[in-house]
């Protein structure tokens, strides 16, 4: 188990820096550097925000400012690492992850899908490929790039992967500016819900009708996901 020093008793947070769907806070320079998981439902919020007591505070900080914020994690998907310092951070933790969903280049992703003969669904959920891209963005994505999910990774050429990466980038900013999706317990550092749910095409919405063509929209598990998307929409 980390210890109080590790997990920045007595420091400073000089700075947060994020790599995918991964934070990092780091102390005073030369401190140690607590990353941070949230997992599917998990926040770093003020307690205040919280009932008292609350089973799902796994962490808590008490801040010199009275204030107290603490890892909220209800369904347990989330985790916390402390390393020495951002070196070991980023070699031990973050070397592992691909490139940042809103910094990706189209070539780098493409060399990254080349790669690997799983569907693409699989590809882009895999945090070593492209880093920041959960279960609901993929199935959104997919949907307005016009491609299927289960298609091989490896048979996208350039030109779909540029487009996979100019709507990517625009549709992850809607999203973080609407509060994320809150479509289960999902609530952000101030105990709000998200509103991008609302906004879904197609995640959530099996078998319901494509909001553009009207036909029922398939709904199967690729890599272990529910996934939801439209035969007529996007084609073989």
């Amino acid at each position: 188990p980390s210890t109080p020093a590790a997990l920045l008793t007595g420091q400073v947070i000089s700075r947060i820096e994020r790599h995918g769907k991964q934070m990092a806070l780091h102390g005073d320079d030369a401190a140690p550097v607590v990353c941070v998981h949230l997992g599917m439902t998990g926040s770093l919020c003020d307690a205040a925000a919280n009932q008292a007591g609350d089973p799902h505070c796994h962490v808590t900080w008490h801040l010199n400012n009275d204030r107290v914020m603490v890892f909220r994690d209800p369904r347990r998907f989330g985790g916390i690492w402390t390393f020495a310092d951002a070196a070991a951070l980023h070699d031990q933790r973050w070397s592992q992850l691909g490139p940042d969903a809103r910094r990706v280049t189209p070539s780098a992703l493409h060399t990254r899908l080349q790669r690997t003969r799983r569907s693409l669904k699989a590809a882009l959920l895999d945090q070593a490929v492209v880093a920041g891209l959960g279960n609901i963005y993929v199935d959104e994505l997919l949907y307005v790039c016009r491609l299927r999910p289960d298609r091989q990774a490896d048979t996208l050429v350039l030109k779909d992967v540029q487009g996979l990466v100019q709507r990517m980038k625009p549709l992850l900013r809607r999203a973080i500016k609407a509060g994320g999706s809150s479509t289960r317990d999902y609530v952000d550092g101030e105990g709000k819900q998200g509103s991008y749910q609302q906004s879904h095409r197609v995640y959530g919405r099996g078998h319901e009708p494509c909001l553009d063509c009207g036909q029922p929209l398939n709904s199967v598990s690729i890599a272990g996901r529910t996934t939801v998307y439209c035969e007529t929409c996007q084609p073989v």
